[in-house]
């Protein structure tokens, strides 16, 4: 099976697993908290193994780690070329709290690079999918998938467009917008739950998504290869690819999303390096 019917296939079970969450959406479901005080549900882990066993029938080669079974030591892990990385529910805290703006996440990695993600929300059956060499699209409620772009600089009416999360900041991140907001100009400030906040960046509804402040690998990877196949990057302060090797941490280091070509982009790296520094 090539890469793209697999992908295919994956958007197939990400919507399977979603409509494994509905039923626990809005019917104040119980909530306990893991080891580094996450809250975890029974959706979570209901969708974690609709996922798990999918993803088993349509590989069973391909190891799989998921947030909801991530206890795999370096050892064995340092031995996978290529892997599922999974989030069967994220933005936990936006489905708790009744929001619409979680999703599944689905991702394959090779070498520690993402060949391609998919990012499903179970409220809406909207789907969105991609791969750096397989473009992207976002699929509506079953319909057939229309293809997705980034855009290299905001419409000549429209201000530069920064999706910054509602409930994750930093001194960090304020020091970047405040240096974007000089080099660009007043920004327009967009707040979007979970993955999606890539999503908007490979849709061309946004333009920027810096993160300096705490991500796990599965918070970033399915959406990543989405926003590669729309024409987007996702980068370190260093200006280096963001990649996924086996490491004995799952957290992520800061990084910043954007178009590939946007002429901006010398910028802000010059200007996330000198927070870095």
């Amino acid at each position: 099976m090539n890469d793209r019917q697999l992908m295919q296939d994956v958007v197939k079970l990400a919507l399977l697993a979603g409509e494994a969450i509905l039923p626990f959406w809005r019917a104040d479901v119980a909530v306990s908290n893991k080891a580094d005080d996450s809250p975890v549900t029974a959706a979570d882990l209901a969708a974690h193994r609709v996922i798990a066993d999918g993803l088993q029938a349509l590989a069973p080669q391909i190891p799989v780690l998921s947030e909801e079974d991530c206890d795999i030591p370096l050892a064995t892990r340092a031995g996978w070329q290529r892997w599922w990385l999974v989030d069967p529910l994220d933005g936990t805290k936006e489905f708790i709290a009744g929001s619409e703006e979680f999703t599944v996440n689905i991702a394959l990695i090779e070498n520690g690079e993402v060949v391609f993600g998919v990012v499903a929300m179970p409220t809406n059956g909207r789907c969105y999918s991609g791969g750096r060499e397989l473009g992207a699209w976002k699929t509506e409620h079953n319909e057939e998938a229309q293809p997705i772009q980034v855009r290299n600089a905001p419409p000549a009416h429209e201000r530069f467009t920064v999706v910054a999360s509602r409930r994750h900041s930093s001194p960090e991140q304020e020091a970047l917008l405040a240096g974007l907001g000089s080099a660009l100009g007043e920004l327009e400030l967009a707040n979007i739950g979970s993955s999606l906040k890539f999503c908007l960046l490979a849709e061309g509804s946004a333009d920027c998504y810096p993160r300096l402040a705490p991500t796990s690998q599965w918070d970033t990877a399915a959406a990543q290869g989405v926003l590669e196949g729309a024409g987007g990057e996702v980068i370190g302060l260093d200006g280096l690819p963001f990649r996924y090797p086996p490491r004995e941490s799952l957290l992520n280091p800061f990084f910043l999303a954007l178009p590939r070509a946007a002429e901006w982009r010398q910028a802000l790296v010059e200007l996330a390096s000198a927070i870095k520094a």
